[in-house]
């Protein structure tokens, strides 16, 4: 009898189902491997996907996500996956690992990129140059909410009870308009352009409940909202930000910790902090709640570039233009920043 070989195929609507099946049996894979990631890059940034599977017997046995981001002020790149922490390849076999991995690269070198990126929470080929730029942040929750605060270290813990103690009030928040808005604030006081409305606005629609907004009200005013993924029984907060009133008030800090309550009470079991670069203010901040680094494994296939890419707002290239940001009218900064920020995915 002959042996079924695997083959590699393009996600079409027809097997989005087949994909997130695999997506949901498959230990290693993410939020950010679901298939709905194709429609959402597609529509709010412009960017061509490739998504590819392995198929073997009628079976898909493994996945990669993979989406073309051309720009002539950054990078021509293909991306797993751009606009998300993880990606790379999921597979059930070695077979698979390696047809997946050989269809990635020769796909980026007949797209003519500079490289192919593979974003990844453990190490891939030990052959590809690797970045030890990022690390994420996970740890385990009770759902019980005392004992929750308990695990946070006393100096962050003392901050998060003047906040429960506070006038602050969470809400759980379908008005898109006003996260926007404290979001796009936020980004802009880093120096950062911010996406369009239409990208939150596609996450929801096609994620529906698995996205939560969780707002933070002092009196009638929002000052701090973060927009969070629900996977299996985790809970991401992936884009949250405050208002310039929002570090006196201690508002963030609420806002995490409200976050953490509230997924803990739903039966959520794994509190993703997300990625962050490492020794910056939001990697210490992860750490002073009690929450240990994991090195994220980026790697890449240099195609036309000869040195790993550095897009980075650490890097001194973007100093002037990131101090001229900051100063922008918010506004102003929510015109000229979606054009800009599809590109820096």
């Amino acid at each position: 009898m002959t042996e079924e070989v695997v083959q590699i195929k393009t996600l079409d609507a027809a097997h989005a189902k087949h994909w997130d099946a695999f997506v949901d049996w498959a230990p290693e894979a993410t939020f950010f491997h679901r298939a709905g990631w194709k429609t959402v890059i597609e529509r709010a940034f412009g960017h061509r996907c490739h998504f590819l599977f392995a198929e073997r017997a009628g079976r898909v046995e493994g996945i990669l996500p993979l989406a073309h981001v051309r720009s002539r002020l950054f990078a021509n790149a293909l991306i797993s996956t751009p606009f998300c922490v993880y990606g790379g390849i999921v597979a059930a076999s070695k077979e698979a690992q390696a047809a997946l991995d050989a269809a990635a690269c020769e796909l980026a070198h007949d797209l003519e990129v500079d490289y192919l990126e593979l974003r990844q929470l453990e190490p891939g080929s030990a052959e590809r140059p690797r970045k030890d730029l990022y690390y994420t942040f996970r740890k385990a929750i009770s759902g019980d909410a005392e004992d929750d605060l308990k695990q946070i270290p006393r100096k962050q813990r003392a901050v998060v009870r003047k906040g429960i103690k506070s006038d602050m009030e969470s809400i759980i928040d379908t008005d898109l308009d006003r996260f926007y808005d404290v979001y796009a604030e936020s980004v802009r006081n880093l120096g950062t352009p911010v996406f369009s409305k239409k990208y939150p606005r596609l996450l929801r629609e096609v994620f529906a409940d698995d996205c939560e907004i969780l707002t933070i009200l002092h009196g009638n005013e929002a000052v701090a909202s973060v927009f969070s993924f629900y996977f299996r029984d985790e809970v991401l907060p992936y884009y949250g930000g405050g208002t310039h009133r929002a570090r006196a008030l201690k508002a963030n800090d609420f806002m995490y910790w409200e976050l953490m309550r509230r997924a803990g009470e739903r039966g959520v079991r794994c509190f993703d902090f997300g990625r962050s670069k490492v020794d910056t203010g939001p990697y210490r901040f992860k750490k002073h709640w009690g929450f240990e680094p994991q090195q994220l494994h980026y790697e890449y296939e240099l195609v036309k570039a000869t040195a790993m890419p550095n897009l980075s707002p650490t890097n001194p290239r973007y100093q002037r233009a990131i101090a001229t940001w900051q100063k922008m009218p918010l506004r102003l900064s929510q015109i000229l920043g979606p054009p800009l920020a599809k590109h820096l995915g």
